[in-house]
């Protein structure tokens, strides 16, 4: 195809890896979806329980695994018709420049693993902060520059006393696109999209400013792992969903419930929560969302029940 969205791009890719063997779901809109968990490197009877519950494949968590252990790990999901669709680096320190070299080195150790895994995409946080004081989830009210993703006010009014974490926020905005520079050339050697994900890392917390920041890397090779529970405290699931729009390569199925007040809460199994799926699965439909929707954060749950629970919110319940 020419030109081809990011979206586009990731699915493309997926469809040569995957092949005919993986089973989808189809959203309200008639989009397909894959049903995914995470593990660690999977074997034949760690996979079994979750193809019999009706799941398309795995992220997997062992970013850092032997190259043998990696291809066993493939060969025993492309065995049962299923896929590992995706690699959790997790967190880095790019806004700590003594260890940007260390964290680029291990980005691109996961990419490679990827590649040998048959996943697409490699998932990565790029740096957080515990800078005080920052803004109460409530309080934010966001200026910034389009282009760079500088941020000149987090709150209405004064905000002097948020003056070092913006700063932080900057640094951290600007050290991170480096490293993400840097690491382009080896997403591309092994096809593998490195997907942005922000977890309660105190920085980029609203959907625009986020999308902002992945759309200033400026390339089809960083993209935005979106976590659907992760952000409800900031704004609605859906609303970061609409905001990110062709930028999200995959997501995370998780839930937050919101305290009374709208104020704090916590994190519990999905369906039990704050997020409006059926908005959420619109919002999805509306941007044209054909991925994998992996679920986190429910594991006390059966495996069964967690793939019964993921079917409701792919249907649109």
């Amino acid at each position: 195809m020419a030109n081809p969205s990011r979206r586009q791009f990731v699915a493309a890719s997926a469809a040569v890896a995957c092949g005919p063997a993986c089973v989808s779901l189809a959203a309200p809109g008639g989009r397909p979806l894959k049903k995914a968990l995470i593990q660690g490197i999977p074997t034949e009877a760690s996979l079994t329980p979750l193809k019999e519950a009706g799941f398309d494949g795995i992220e997997c968590q062992a970013w850092n695994a032997a190259p043998a252990q990696a291809e066993q790990g493939r060969m025993a999901a492309e065995k049962l018709g299923m896929k590992i669709h995706s690699v959790m680096r997790g967190w880095a320190s790019f806004n700590d420049p003594s260890k940007m070299a260390e964290g680029i080195a291990s980005m691109e150790k996961a990419l490679e693993t990827a590649r040998i895994l048959g996943a697409d995409t490699v998932l990565l946080v790029p740096c957080r902060t515990a800078v005080k004081p920052i803004p109460k989830p409530w309080e934010f009210d966001i200026r910034f520059d389009e282009k760079t993703a500088h941020v000149s006010q987090v709150v209405a009014g004064d905000n002097e006393p948020f003056r070092k974490y913006i700063e932080t926020q900057n640094q951290a905005t600007d050290l991170s696109r480096e490293a993400l520079g840097k690491l382009i050339p080896a997403a591309e050697k092994n096809g593998v999209v490195i997907a942005v994900e922000n977890v309660w890392n105190n920085f980029w917390v609203k959907p625009d400013l986020f999308a902002s920041f992945v759309r200033s890397c400026n390339s089809k090779w960083i993209q935005a792992y979106f976590d659907i529970g992760n952000h409800v405290k900031y704004a609605p699931s859906e609303e970061w969903i609409l905001t990110l729009g062709d930028l999200i390569a995959k997501c995370h199925v998780k839930d937050f419930q919101l305290n009374p007040n709208g104020q704090g809460g916590k994190f519990v199994n999905i369906r039990e929560g704050s997020v409006n799926w059926p908005a959420v699965m619109q919002a999805l439909d509306k941007i044209k969302y054909k991925g994998w929707m992996t679920i986190e954060g429910s594991g006390k749950l059966p495996v069964a029940e967690q793939g019964k629970r993921l079917d409701r919110i792919i249907a649109g319940e």
